[in-house]
C-alpha cells in the first residue's frame, strides 16, 4: 500500500478539524514521532522546545532552517499529518512572514501555526493590527502554494505575562475572520476561559494546549467545544524528568534503581522493526 502523499494528509488533517475531537501530541525526532504513530494517534504536531532542549538549546534558540530541517525529517517519517509550531514565522514582517511560511509548507507538514508573539518579553505582542497583517499574508501564501495545509493563528497573551482573555478573544475572533483554519491561545486554563475563544470563534476549530495536570480529560474538553487537544513540549519534558531523575540518582548515590522496570531494548528493536517493514 503506497504511503501518504502530503496532500493525501492534508485533506487527513482538515478532515479531523471538521468535527469531533482529536489529540495531537508532540514527538520531538522521528523515534518519538514513528511511536506516537504506532500508538493509533491520528495526527502529529512539532515542538520548539521539545526539539531545542534535545539539541541543548532554549526554547527559541531554533534557526529557520534548522526548524525546515527537522519540519522535513518529522514529515517524511510519519504517515499521519503532521502540523509545524511555526513560532513568530521567523520574521516580523508580514511580507517575510508570508516567503518563509512557503517555505515550511515546501517541507511537506500538513498544518502550520503562526503566533503574535514579537520574541521581546518586554514586549511581547504585535501591535493588533501588524498582528492582522501578518496572520492574512500567512494565510495569502497557503492559499497561493495550493498545498491545502491547515492553518493555525495562536494568541500568546496567556504565556508571556497578558493574560487578558478579552484582549486574547478579540485577537482571535479577528484572526478567524482572517482565514485561520484553527485558533489557539496557549495558557488558557479555565473551563470558563475554554468555552469562552470556543464560543467566539465557533465554528472554526480551537487547538487547547494541555500541558498541565488540569484534570480534564479527552471528553471533558471536547464538551467544552475544542477539536484538537495538544500537549505542547510536555511529554519531551516527561522524558527529559525521567533522565534526569535517574543520571542524578548514579551521580549522586552511586545507585542504579531507577533503571527497574524500564522498556527494553528488545521491545523497542521488535516495535521499530515492525513499523518499518509496515511502511515498506
Amino acid at each position: 500500500m503506497p504511503r501518504p502523499s502530503p496532500a493525501d494528509k492534508c485533506r487527513t488533517f482538515h478532515a479531523l478539524h471538521r468535527s469531533g475531537c482529536f489529540v495531537i501530541p508532540n514527538p520531538w525526532n522521528v523515534g518519538s514521532a514513528r511511536y506516537l504513530q504506532g500508538l493509533g494517534f491520528k495526527a502529529l504536531a512539532t515542538t520548539s522546545s521539545g526539539y531545542a532542549h534535545s539539541l541543548g538549546l532554549a526554547d527559541g534558540a531554533i534557526t529557520l532552517d534548522m526548524a525546515l530541517a527537522h519540519y522535513r525529517e518529522l514529515a517524511e517519517a510519519a504517515d499521519v499529518p503532521l502540523n509545524a509550531d511555526f513560532e513568530n514565522g521567523y520574521a516580523d514582517d508580514p511580507d517575510e512572514v508570508a516567503a518563509n511560511v512557503q517555505l515550511c509548507v515546501d517541507t511537506g507538514v500538513a498544518g502550520l501555526s503562526i503566533e503574535d508573539f514579537t520574541g521581546d518579553e518586554a514586549d511581547p505582542l504585535y501591535d493588533f493590527d501588524l498582528a492582522l497583517k501578518r496572520v492574512r499574508a500567512a494565510r495569502a501564501a497557503i492559499d497561493a502554494s495550493g498545498s491545502g495545509v491547515v492553518f493555525t493563528a495562536r494568541s500568546e497573551g496567556f504565556i508571556h505575562g497578558l493574560p487578558d482573555l478579552d484582549e486574547t478573544v478579540r485577537r482571535l475572533k479577528a484572526f478567524a475572520d482572517a482565514g485561520a483554519d484553527c485558533l489557539y491561545a496557549p495558557g488558557i486554563k479555565t473551563r470558563e476561559q475554554i468555552e469562552a475563544v470556543c464560543k467566539a470563534v465557533a465554528p472554526k476549530a480551537v487547538n487547547f494546549l494541555n500541558s498541565g495536570a488540569f484534570g480534564f480529560t479527552v471528553a471533558d474538553i471536547a464538551a467544552m467545544g475544542v477539536r484538537r487537544i495538544s500537549v505542547g513540549g510536555t511529554l519531551a519534558r516527561v522524558a527529559m524528568h525521567a533522565f534526569i531523575g535517574s543520571a542524578r540518582t548514579i551521580a549522586a548515590d552511586g545507585r542504579f534503581d531507577s533503571f527497574a522496570g524500564v522498556v527494553s531494548n528488545g521491545e523497542l528493536n521488535a516495535f521499530f522493526s515492525d513499523d518499518v517493514q509496515t511502511r515498506s
